[in-house]
């Protein structure tokens, strides 16, 4: 089975099956990109699609935490 990755905000998502849901896990392509931490990606979803977008939303959190710290 090949590995699909998506690439969103300087970020490579992979969605992978786990039993019979889906879930995402996200790796920084850039040193100054903050890591997120796996607990943040532990729902498990029906689709795939929703688990990307879970994995979307969670990116988009923590740049904006970021850029509200700043």
């Amino acid at each position: 089975m090949r590995s699909e990755t998506v690439r969103y905000r300087g970020y490579d998502i992979v969605p992978r099956r786990e039993w019979s849901k889906w879930c995402a896990s996200v790796f920084s392509t850039r040193a100054d990109l903050p890591l997120l931490s796996r607990s943040t990606l532990g729902t498990l979803n029906s689709r795939k699609e929703d688990a990307l977008v879970e994995a979307k939303q969670s990116i988009d959190e923590i740049l904006a935490k970021i850029v509200s710290e700043s």
